[in-house]
């Protein structure tokens, strides 16, 4: 009791007294916060020019693809859109599906347990051009070439980041395998064959590409067709014309499987996202397509404790977070899948307050429980019976295959298969248009498409091969995989409160259950809480690489007082320390009373926000 007493003591002063190092982002008129300080130049840009928040979050989106680092133009984009004329959230589902020829069977015969990391057989279609085509054509005010303008500008030539240099020249064995990949990439010759730091990196291929999409733009304007027709036309020469065309050619030259039937019968699906009610706040979700309803799931059990009476990051709270997200993600490992894809999941079991009160009781608060295993939550939906009984039960038991990390792997390697980064959109104006995304794919090392200058996506490693890992989430040809992408918004007395996303993996929706809680529990401000210490856990199946667990780690940041470390040691935990954990969280919060926005920047990596 007297640890528990200093620890809440102690770090409630920390919160009080610590400034954030970069300041909250206050604005009237418009936010735009990204991963890269020039998408959030080109989202600026697009505000001065009088755009929406869709308008900027698709040039921001088009700008950041453009830089390769963490996503391409190949890559998936998931969304949620505020309409402020409906007062509704959509859902904007742009994941790209297994191509043809993309079979469990397929895998297995090569001898893998997973589709590969990299390569052209990681590869899934692309789905972030039609995305953006898509919003900007439901949503948006512009045309795609004054959206694209940005991006073009960058394709012709742009000085690269370090982060992405430096990336480059470490992939660059594996990059020189891909021809089109070397020629763009791999531009000096010597020592170095990576851009330097600074350097005018130039991608005239991609730059055709895009300008391809205006061309077929202005065309159908010239033919009379409205805005909306003529960016659905840009769509259309991109998944069904010459660009599809090179896209399928390239992709099979280098022992891909991408047809181009693939990419023309590949749609953007315009859904009904999940929530649930937290304290009279509702949480949306995208769907369980990807990760997202784990942090709901979370959030259903976590309201029945009284959380800021334990103390922020005291040993009883960071041992309860621990506990419901094993629980949560036990979930998410075994149900979570494409849901346009029989078997149907049970996400309205999922989501039941009924089923998260029967899943708590199962929490001991003295040990953690390393064999957490999903529950059973058909119990809690009407109609039907839980199909796969036997497989849950043996769920995890003894399965080399499933690879339950021993201790023998080296955690380094686990740590950045787990947080495998992109980056996050976020946007906002006064006319209450609000825009979060979580893209990704295509990221360094990438397979570039032919001529095309497209990096395709590796999202196909987060399938798995065999029913017994995770029945719903098995690869056949166009299928989604479980990613673990996850934007989020929520709503407050029928307004808009708050617009959130965080880069990393599997750690995603880790942290930003853990910023919600830090402004909804713990009373902090947009930037605190994106900057504040958080905890992730690897008592999870990782969506990436080796698909590799470990129950019991968890890392906590190096200032955690070491009574607290101490206490987790002694309740089963394996703990590590690092000098930040928070992940890059980008978030806006509606300040109602004063009218006004306020934009919060992780202090962790190369994210940026702007506000006018």
């Amino acid at each position: 009791m007297k640890n528990f007493i200093i620890t809440t003591l102690c770090l409630g002063f920390c919160l009080t007294a610590q400034r954030t190092n970069k300041p909250v982002i206050h604005a009237k008129d418009w936010v735009a916060i990204t991963g890269k300080p020039l998408g959030a130049t080109a989202g600026a840009r697009i505000f001065s020019n009088g755009g929406n928040a869709v308008d900027a979050a698709c040039a921001m989106l088009a700008a950041t693809c453009t830089m390769y680092d963490v996503l391409s133009w190949g890559g998936e984009t998931q969304a949620l859109v505020y309409n402020p004329l409906t007062k509704k959230v959509i859902g904007i589902n742009a994941l790209g599906v297994a191509p043809s020829g993309a079979t469990a069977n397929f895998y297995k015969e090569k001898e893998l347990n997973y589709p590969p990391q990299y390569g052209p057989l990681s590869a899934v279609t692309p789905g972030t051009p039609g995305g953006l085509m898509t919003m900007l054509a439901e949503y948006g005010t512009m045309s795609l070439k004054e959206v694209l303008r940005p991006a073009l500008d960058m394709a012709e030539g742009y000085p690269m980041e370090a982060q992405a240099a430096n990336a480059i020249e470490r992939h660059k064995e594996r990059i020189s395998e891909w021809p089109y990949s070397k020629k763009i990439f791999l531009v000096n010759k010597g020592e170095r064959s990576a851009p330097n730091p600074g350097e005018i990196f130039r991608q005239l291929d991609l730059y055709n590409t895009l300008n391809k999409l205006v061309e077929a733009e202005d065309r159908a304007l010239a033919k009379g067709m409205s805005r909306k027709e003529a960016i659905y036309a840009a769509n259309d020469r991109f998944y069904k014309g010459d660009i599809a065309e090179e896209i399928a050619r390239s992709t099979q030259e280098q022992g891909g499987l991408i047809t181009k039937e693939d990419l023309a019968n590949w749609k953007v699906i315009l859904e009904e996202p999940v929530m649930i009610d937290y304290k009279g706040i509702e949480v949306y979700k995208l769907t369980h397509w990807v990760q997202g309803p784990a942090m709901l799931q979370s959030l259903n059990m976590l309201e029945e404790f009284d959380l800021k009476s334990m103390g922020y990051n005291s040993t009883r709270y960071i041992h309860t977070l621990y506990q419901v997200m094993s629980m949560a993600f036990a979930d998410r490992d075994f149900y979570y899948g494409d849901p346009y894809f029989p078997p149907e999941e049970p996400i309205k079991g999922l989501l039941s307050k009924k089923y998260a009160l029967s899943r708590i009781k199962e929490i001991d608060s003295e040990k953690n429980d390393p064999k957490i295993k999903p529950g059973d939550p058909y119990k809690f939906q009407r109609g039907g019976k839980n199909p796969y009984l036997n497989i849950l039960k043996n769920w995890g038991d003894d399965n080399k295959r499933l690879n339950p990390n021993d201790g023998s792997q080296d955690f380094s390697s686990m740590e950045k298969e787990f947080n495998l980064g992109t980056t996050t959109i976020q946007t906002a104006d006064k006319d209450g248009w609000i825009v979060s995304i979580t893209p990704s794919g295509g990221w360094i090392p990438a397979v570039i498409a032919g001529n095309t200058g497209i990096g395709l996506s590796q999202r196909a490693q987060s399938f798995v091969l065999y029913e017994d890992e995770n029945p719903y989430n098995v690869i056949e040809p166009g299928k989604r995989p479980r990613a673990t992408l996850t934007p989020a918004l929520a709503i407050k007395d029928k307004r808009p409160f708050l617009s959130f996303a965080v880069q990393g993996g599997d750690t995603q929706d880790q942290n930003l259950l853990q910023f919600f809680l830090n402004m909804v529990e713990f009373e902090m401000n947009v930037q605190e809480a994106a900057e504040a210490a958080n905890v992730n856990s690897y008592q999870m199946y990782s969506s990436f690489g080796t698909h590799s667990k470990e129950a019991g780690r968890i890392v906590v940041r190096d200032d955690t007082p070491p009574w607290v470390i101490k206490d987790l040691r002694s309740k089963g935990y394996n703990v590590v320390t690092r000098r930040l954990t928070s992940g890059p969280i980008n978030a806006i919060w509606f300040d109602h009373k004063n009218g006004t926005m306020w934009g919060g920047s992780s202090n962790f990596g190369e994210d940026y926000g702007i506000g006018w």
